[in-house]
């Protein structure tokens, strides 16, 4: 099968495309054939190993010193399933699936194997492989980390880095809850945060979001690049202050991934689809998402749409 390794840290030419063994699934695994994939900020920062200080040590024991133990990478996938072990009993092959890897990675190929209990389910009906692929990373993040701070309606909530994927996801799930929801973004942010049915915008560059005078049950930074001291003042005293830049991390559960799924039957959850890049395309697609300007998701397409 074709797939992307990843051997060394480094700028997205580190990316290869080469061909491995297809794999075989065990007894509780299912065997999915990926249509689609993308790339998100999380992929570009392992690639890279772009974090700060302390966190870079950290993350070479967890990922790998010299470069990835996992060498293909990507944590997102749809498609449909070719295979299944003796013991799978929820996906029977020709089943059109998504899910989630998480630090297992391995979606940068034609195929991968998964357990049956993993973050997996049937993609939403009404969505194209594509479309599932777009809303898993940052749908899960965001429902994970809004989820977990109790969000329910009539409540403030100020979104920082609103119109990136993890932040997309979150303006619209907080809104799917009832919550009233001030979108900051960049100016060429604002129409998607439009379209995300944001009840009010602010572009971060001018910094009005400081001068807001009514006060956040929620504040939640969807880009880690803030801290709780940055809106202190902008905070109910009992305010919660959400970020994905600390040390707390999104959870890959199943259970994120069928509330995705109903979201986006139900309408209340979009696709936002900023570019899409073949396989032999990765390459490109890692440089787009590090120029940081990305609005909403970058998909991959491992099976182009005339195969």
């Amino acid at each position: 099968m074709k797939a992307v390794i990843c051997t060394t840290y480094g700028a997205p030419e580190v990316l290869q495309l080469t061909t491995l063994k297809k794999p075989v699934p065990k007894d509780n695994e299912v065997l999915v054939k990926i249509h689609a994939t993308a790339v998100n900020s999380g992929d570009v920062r392992v690639r890279g190993l772009a974090v700060d200080g302390f966190m870079k040590i950290i993350m070479r024991f967890v990922l790998g010193f010299k470069g990835p133990r996992k060498p293909v990478l990507g944590t997102i996938y749809s498609g449909v399933v070719e295979a299944v072990g003796k013991q799978v009993r929820q996906f029977q092959p020709g089943d059109e699936v998504f899910g989630s890897r998480g630090f297992k990675f391995g979606t940068y190929a034609e195929y991968i194997t998964v357990a049956e209990d993993s973050p997996i389910d049937h993609k939403p009906s009404n969505a194209t492989f594509e479309e599932a692929a777009a809303i898993l990373f940052g749908g899960m993040t965001s429902a994970f980390f809004l989820h977990k701070a109790g969000i329910k309606a009539g409540q403030r909530v100020l979104i920082y880095g609103a119109t990136g994927s993890v932040g997309a996801a979150g303006v619209e799930i907080a809104r799917s809850h009832g919550a009233v929801v001030t979108a900051v973004c960049s100016e060429q942010g604002v129409e998607l945060a439009r379209q995300l049915g944001s009840d009010a915008i602010v572009v971060y560059t001018s910094e009005a979001y400081k001068q807001l005078n009514d006060p956040f049950d929620m504040v939640y930074d969807a880009v880690g690049k803030t801290t709780k001291k940055t809106f202190a003042a902008l905070l109910k005293p009992n305010g919660i202050y959400l970020t994905v830049g600390g040390l707390s991390m999104a959870k890959e559960r199943k259970k994120e991934i069928t509330f995705l799924k109903q979201l986006f039957e139900a309408g209340k959850l979009h696709a936002h689809i900023d570019k899409s890049y073949l396989l032999t395309e990765i390459v490109e697609a890692h440089r787009y998402v590090d120029t940081g300007r990305k609005k909403g998701n970058v998909v991959v397409k491992i099976i182009a749409d005339n195969a």
